[in-house]
């Protein structure tokens, strides 16, 4: 059985006794902590936002190349810890007969579009997209809410789900994003980041400049070193300590909850567009729920998890293909949660799509199927998914 929004109400009701998992804690205003933490943990939240909103300096480790000069400058919509699209992502990759290349030798992968005044003095301004690349992506920055409890999740949880050679014949063939060390990578649009810490230490790095603990060397301009008396800070930038204060800001972060409508003609709306989306074949991709297994956090261990997200890498056609990563083909992302999509203004990756119908039709691949589904559908039908969507 699958267990819809309102299936998973009803059932954590029921067994409030029992000593299975019980429903994920959601916030109603956004950017605010996991409600059942501890003091200590509640402490370390606070200390960590403030970190996230402080504006860094070349003098602190900002730069010499960059993006964004604080955390809060990509992820602020609708409150700190969201998304955003002031500050896209500029990415570039070369995928030559299957194999990806992240363009190392040329820089890498992320474009940094700022540099210090110092960088500029010296005669080196910003990057450039390298000329080996095949393609181009500019994303904007995804929002953080629950990210703690999508970490919590257990690589079996997501392994079940997997149909890599689609055995059921249903169209759909998700797998899980595994790195080379077979750790499943489920945060980021590609699948390639394994951990909160890894996805945060990456946005450290590539964003805002600041060297780490794991990855203490500067980043080079297009592959050229950068000259030594343009970073008065030493390596590495980014103490440990500081460094797990951003994280478990980012791991608590409460995921919003949907709209709560009660009774009357828009909540029957609601409750019918939920079916619909499981009827054309939606959920089949974005599972209504996972659940936690066990974690550092009460708040955090034992959850169901309403994502709407299996967390697995899909094909979704030669139109969605830009960059590659070693993980996931030019047309490969994972699923993206569609918690929280009631506060957003624009869609997919690149914020292109700027209605709910359009980012839904622009799904190919292994959604092709669903798609026409959709397409075939009666207005009041459409209208009604598109409703229930817009509680999430």
């Amino acid at each position: 059985m699958k267990l819809t929004r309102y299936r998973v109400m009803g059932w954590v009701l029921i067994c409030a006794a029992c000593t299975g998992p019980g429903e994920a804690p959601t916030t109603d205003v956004p950017g605010e902590p996991l409600p059942g933490l501890t003091d200590s943990e509640r402490a370390r939240f606070l200390l960590g936002r403030a970190l996230f909103e402080r504006l860094a300096t070349p003098q602190e480790g900002l730069g010499p190349l960059f993006n964004a000069e604080r955390c809060s400058d990509c992820h602020d919509s609708p409150a700190i810890g969201g998304g955003g699209v002031r500050i896209p992502v500029l990415k570039a990759t070369r995928f030559v007969d299957g194999t990806c290349s992240l363009l190392v030798d040329g820089g890498g992968d992320n474009i940094q579009q700022r540099a210090t005044p110092l960088l500029v003095a010296a005669g080196m301004g910003p990057e450039e997209v390298p000329s080996a690349a095949t393609a181009t992506a500019r994303v904007v920055a995804p929002p953080l809410f629950g990210l703690g409890l999508m970490e919590a999740i257990p690589d079996a949880e997501l392994a079940r789900a997997a149909d890599p050679d689609d055995e059921d014949g249903d169209g759909i063939s998700g797998r899980v994003a595994y790195m080379p060390d077979g750790r499943s990578a489920r945060f980021g649009r590609k699948g390639d980041a394994v951990t909160v810490a890894d996805f945060v230490d990456t946005a450290l790095r590539f964003e805002l400049g600041f060297t780490t603990e794991d990855h203490p060397t500067e980043e080079r301009r297009n592959g050229v070193v950068l000259p030594r008396d343009v970073d008065p800070m030493p390596d590495p930038e980014m103490d440990a300590a500081t460094m797990r204060l951003l994280t478990d800001y980012v791991r608590l972060l409460a995921p919003p909850a949907p709209e709560r409508l009660q009774k009357g003609p828009v909540a029957d709306s609601v409750r019918r567009g939920e079916t619909v989306f499981e009827q054309v074949g939606c959920a089949r991709c974005h599972t209504p729920v996972l659940t936690t297994g066990e974690a550092g956090e009460g708040a955090l261990a034992h959850r169901i998890v309403p994502l709407y997200s299996d967390l697995l890498l899909h094909d979704l056609g030669g139109a969605a293909s830009d960059v590659c990563t070693p993980q996931a083909a030019p047309g490969e992302y994972r699923t993206a949660p569609l918690w929280g999509l009631r506060y957003r203004r624009t869609y997919l990756h690149d914020g292109s799509a700027t209605t709910l119908g359009d980012a839904v039709t622009r799904h190919g691949g292994e959604a092709a199927n669903v798609i026409q589904a959709f397409g075939s559908l009666g207005e009041g039908d459409r209208a009604a998914l598109l409703r229930f969507l817009q509680t999430l």
